[in-house]
């Protein structure tokens, strides 16, 4: 296939869909790589690193998309500001693409595919199986997250992460809460014992507290639920009853901690709220909430995603996007895990996927002129979204 990589168009995103280093696993498979001018640069990829590795540059986007038969992206499909029109329309009809799609929330951008018989992967449907972990690019998104999440934290907080003694005195560790021990999470975790501080740790899977501890983290005790995690591996949406327990448990906490970092999401839903208003004024000034469920509608009742807000002299920074943060490695572990999909899907010189492979069963959400994911259809015809 031509595959085409075009430069992201997103405020502020900064990676790149594939590295200069893994064109030649693509092109040894007789396909050929096709990449927008100056798609590489904000995560330190030069045109001429993609053309050494065999890519062909060009310079015009519409002329990429033109060109292609598979379109890789990082961020979903969006308003392209100098082509004046939506980058959903610029696939050619017929053609594949690979990337972030978030289907429920950019319902237009799935009846563009679909009226264009666009067969649609998106990454964050990659199942949570093992043979899918070298996929998974939530899990390497995740990672990210929460190592770059500390370090917002320890940059802001007006105290030091490690102890300290001194001649001058001792100074005590920054004690550390985590709520959600995903990958998020347990990164969140690692990264901060590294730093010094003490860690405390929340989740309702009563399969995460051995991981917790493993990190050297204390894990808080309280009613776990067996049914808190769902077949695919991701946390299910709990009962009011058991959210004002998560809520009376954390709270108990919030008035010795001097960061919170917050990474509790639900597949597909809104996060559950577990920090209230009333919860934040339990705090220290000067302490810290970083809020990596702020995208989605946070943990905390007070997050505004992008923005950071001070209440009763307590930060609440809502971060968003942070993996681009981090580009040049961000960069590295998604395009590895888009060139292991396409090495697993579509084999011997197939254009079309493997549609008896469970992955792809998972996250392909379009193809031939329909949504033929069953969880997208039936969650956009909840948002009352028809195909007509």
């Amino acid at each position: 296939m031509k595959i085409g990589i075009p430069k992201e168009t997103a405020a502020g995103e900064t990676r790149v869909a594939l590295i200069p280093a893994l064109v030649s696993s693509l092109t040894r498979s007789k396909h050929e790589v096709r990449i927008e001018s100056g798609a590489g640069i904000g995560a330190s990829f030069t045109d001429e690193e993609y053309a050494h590795a065999g890519a062909i540059i060009v310079t015009d986007a519409r002329s990429l998309y033109d060109s292609s038969e598979m379109i890789l992206k990082v961020q979903p499909p969006q308003f392209h500001p100098s082509l004046k029109m939506d980058e959903a329309e610029l696939i050619p009809e017929g053609s594949s693409y690979i990337g972030f799609l978030a289907p429920v929330a950019n319902p237009d951008v799935v009846k563009i595919f679909v009226r264009r018989r666009v067969t649609s992967l998106a990454m964050e449907y990659i199942p949570r199986i093992s043979r899918a972990q070298s996929m998974d690019a939530l899990s390497s998104m995740a990672t990210i997250a929460g190592y770059k999440s500390v370090l917002l934290a320890a940059s802001r907080l007006n105290k030091m992460f490690p102890l300290f003694m001194t001649a001058a005195g001792t100074l005590p560790p920054a004690v550390i809460l985590v709520l959600g021990a995903g990958v998020a999470g347990l990164q969140a975790i690692a990264t901060a014992r590294r730093l010094g501080a003490k860690v405390q740790a929340f989740d309702p899977r009563p399969a995460v507290r051995d991981q917790v501890k493993s990190l050297g983290a204390t894990f808080i005790d309280m009613e776990l639920d067996a049914q808190a995690e769902t077949a695919a591996g991701y946390a299910r949406e709990q009962s009011e009853e058991f959210l004002k327990k998560e809520q009376s448990v954390i709270g108990k906490r919030l008035p010795n901690v001097d960061v919170v970092i917050s990474t509790a999401q639900v597949f597909g839903k809104r996060p559950p709220v577990l920090i209230t208003a009333d919860m934040v004024r339990m705090m220290k000034p000067g302490s810290i909430i970083v809020d990596l469920a702020a995208e989605q509608g946070g943990n905390c009742e007070l997050t505004q995603a992008g923005v950071t807000v001070e209440h009763q002299g307590v930060t609440i920074t809502g971060p968003v996007n942070l993996p681009a943060s981090v580009p040049t490695h961000a960069s590295q572990l998604y395009s590895k895990n888009v060139v292991n999909l396409i090495h697993q899907l579509y084999q011997n010189g197939t254009t079309r996927p493997d549609f008896t492979d469970d992955i792809a069963k998972g996250c392909v959400i379009t193809d031939s002129g329909a949504v033929t994911n069953g969880t997208v259809k039936q969650l956009l015809s909840e948002k009352g979204v028809t195909f007509a």
